[in-house]
Formats: C-alpha cells, structure tokens, sequence
C-alpha cells in the first residue's frame, strides 16, 4: 500500500509538472494605452489560471513616462513571476522599454538586440529645459537604481547612462555588466535557462519552465484596434478623411452618410493625436488649407487658392507629426502627405471644374430660358396675338409691328417683356 501510494503521489507530481503554463504577451510598437490594458489583462489571466510564469516578449522605441510607469507598477506588483525577454532578434528595448525589461523578475534579450537610450523627452517629443530635465532625469535614475540594485554596480551604472547620456547596449554588453540576465535565442531556449532559478515576486519561487505548456495571449480586437490608431499616417488619413466628408455634408445638406464618415473619421484621429507626440500648431496650416480650397470653389481663381491650401497642408501636416524634436517612430510618411495634399488638391479642383461648367451652362429655367426657343401662332399676330411655346400659352407681338402672321406659323422668341413675348417668323432665321 505505501509502494502504491509513493507511485501515486510521483505520478500526480509528475502530472502537476508537465501541465505547468507559461503565459506569453507580444508587445511591439511604442507605448500606448492599449498596451497597458493588454498587459494588465495578461497579468490577470496568469494569475487567474495559476500560471508558473508569464513571458512579456517586447519590442519597443518606448514612450510616455506615464505608461511606463503603469507598467513597472504592474509587473512589480504581480504574484505571477514576470519575465520580460527583448525579442526577436533586431527588437530593441528602447527609452521607456529599458525600465520596463528592468523591471522584469528576469530580464533577457534575443541575440542583435539591443537596450538603452532613455533620457526623457517632453509630451510632445521636444527636448526639456533645464531644470525639467534634470528633475526627469533623476527621478528617472532612481528608479532604475532601485529596479538594478541587485544586478550590481556596472549594471546600474549602465542603467544610469541610458538615461543620462541616451546610452545603449547590446545584448551581450547588456549581459556582460548584469543589466539582464540572459541571452535566448528563442522561447524554448528562454525557457529552458530559466528553469530552477528561483525569484521573489512577491514572495520567492523556483519556476519549474522546461516542461510548461506555453499559452499565447493575443491581443483583442479592440486592443489592436486602439494600437493601430497611434500610428501617425493612420492618424493623418482619417483627420484628412473626416474633415472631407463633413465638408461635403455642409456643402450638400441632406443625406447622412458623409457626415457620420466625417465624424466617426474626426472622433478616431482626435484619440490618436491624444495619444502621439504632436505640435498642435500644425492644426492651424491644415485648417487654413481646408478654408482655402473652399474660397476656392466659391470664388474661382484659377488654381491660385489651390495651390496656396495645398501648401498650407502639406506644411501643416509636418509641423503637426514631423517636427524636429518629434521621435522617429511618431513621424508621418513625407511621401504620404505629399500624394495625399495633391489628392485632396485634385479633389477639390474637380468640385471647382464641375462648378464652373455649371455657371457656363444656358438657363433652362425661367423667362431666360424662352429666348431662342421656337413655337406656334395659335391666333393670328397683327401684330399681337396667342403662341404656343413650351407647353404654354403667351400673349405675343410681333419684333417687326409691321408684319403679320397667320394662325399655325412657327414663331422663334427673342426676348421677353413682362408677361409678354417678342417673337419674329421662323423662317426669318433661315
């Protein structure tokens, strides 16, 4: 019985080892709020289901303090040891995503990665003054020297530098100094090195990884949705997108499908511009453009006002993303905002052209529209009488008051006076 109850309780231990799970997150892009959620969704689910880890495998140019500091925050108070690992090879941990992988129970790199360069820049990507500076930058010290401490002096001296002088590492300069602990190659590889080691998240434990059962935690649709909408020519296409169709809804009220583009389109870009780095000045060019085209199609130019607004957008376009202290992965394409310019230019010049054509068509309604037209005598016109022209009965007189024309001739009007026509014998005009 003691054999058989030895045997049961290795094999459920056994059992209990293989079904060990490690959670797995892909964090790739720069910070958003989005990203946030999604990690704190993860922390969550691993917790929930007992997980023995949970894998954070980033890939970042950084972002808001803001951010980072909720997620240093969450990692640090999570009861599921976190393994932050810096892949795939060419990922960076940049900025903000080296005091995110520090914050990590274990922190590794793929091989060709790299981590550093994080001294703090302002809301909207310029550089600080002085004093906000200094003050950033030491807060910023502080909390990698409490997140390193324990990886000793030249890791934290390293840390330091990151931020002090935007220094980076590789991996294995990154390792060399104890800034992480590990280079993986893979996720089986990390996997497997880590196994055993013990760690102190919020309280000590010894993972038990090489048999676990990886589980990927994909993003929500929602989530990528949000994610995609800090992308700056994303962003860029949908105010441009949202400020024509509500343009078109004012020009030609009535309908509603324009409108709620326009505004749906206007709503989405606004929470990007919320979120990336950008010079609100730029809003002012891209406005005055869009005044521009429209005094364009009112009063007619030539092009002039055209090619004015079209410039006004482009300029406005790279003040708003692409100003000289905006970080290279909030810029927009050039290439994009100059074809979109010239579209919206185009645009605008075809409403211009159709505008024009209809000022140049003849009146085809009213009295105007009855010159030049042709139609019958149904009385005699000596020289006054009844025609018939368009449907309709007219009192006429004859232009020559001289003549006369018998009931049932062709008359050809050529003006109008009061209610009454001037008329003059078709033939007249052969």
């Amino acid at each position: 019985m003691l054999v058989l109850a030895f045997v049961g309780v290795s094999a459920q231990q056994g059992q209990a080892q293989v079904e060990q799970q490690v959670f797995v997150l892909t964090l790739k892009g720069p910070l958003t709020p989005a990203m946030v959620g999604y990690l704190e969704r993860g922390l969550t689910n691993a917790e929930n289901e007992g997980a023995e880890a949970l894998v954070v495998q980033l890939d970042t140019p950084g972002g808001s303090i803001d951010l980072m500091n909720r997620m240093v925050q969450a990692i640090r108070a999570s009861h599921i040891p976190v393994v932050v690992y810096v892949a795939p090879r060419g990922a960076i941990a940049g900025s903000a995503g080296t005091v995110i992988t520090l914050a990590g129970h274990i922190a590794a790199m793929a091989p060709e990665t790299a981590i550093g360069a994080a001294s703090p820049v302002g809301g909207q990507g310029e550089e600080l003054g002085a004093t906000i500076a200094a003050k950033e930058k030491e807060i910023l010290k502080a909390t990698v020297r409490s997140l390193a401490e324990r990886r000793g002096e030249a890791a934290i001296a390293l840390a330091e530098a990151a931020i002090e002088d935007a220094k980076a590492a590789s991996s294995s300069e990154a390792v060399n100094v104890g800034l992480v602990d590990y280079i993986a190659d893979d996720l089986d590889d990390l996997l497997a090195q880590i196994d055993g080691v013990l760690v102190d998240a919020q309280g000590e434990k010894t993972l038990r990884t090489a048999n676990a059962v990886v589980v990927e935690l994909p993003q929500r649709f929602i989530e990528q949705f949000l994610q995609v909408l800090t992308n700056p020519n994303i962003v860029f296409l949908l105010i441009t997108i949202g400020v024509q169709a509500l343009l078109i809804e004012i020009s030609s009220p009535g309908g509603w499908i324009a409108g709620f583009i326009g505004v749906v389109c206007l709503a989405l870009g606004t929470y990007g511009l919320g979120i990336l780095p950008v010079n609100w000045f730029g809003l002012v060019f891209i406005a005055t453009a869009f005044v521009l085209f429209i005094l364009e199609v009112k009063a007619p130019t030539h092009g002039a006002l055209t090619l004015a607004g079209l410039t006004s957008f482009i300029v406005g376009a790279l003040v708003l993303f692409n100003s000289p202290e905006t970080p290279s992965f909030c810029r927009v394409s050039v290439p994009l905002v100059i074809g979109t310019g010239i579209g919206t230019a185009a645009f605008f010049m075809v409403i211009l052209t159709f505008a024009i054509r209809a000022q140049l068509l003849p009146v085809e309604v009213g009295r105007e529209a009855l010159i030049g037209r042709t139609g019958e005598s149904r009385t005699a016109l000596t020289p006054t009488g009844m025609v018939h022209v368009a449907g309709e009965l007219w009192t006429a007189i004859l232009e020559d008051e001289s003549e006369s024309l018998k009931s049932g001739e062709r008359v050809e009007i050529v003006g109008v006076d009061g209610l009454r026509l001037r008329v003059k014998p078709f033939s007249a005009k052969q």
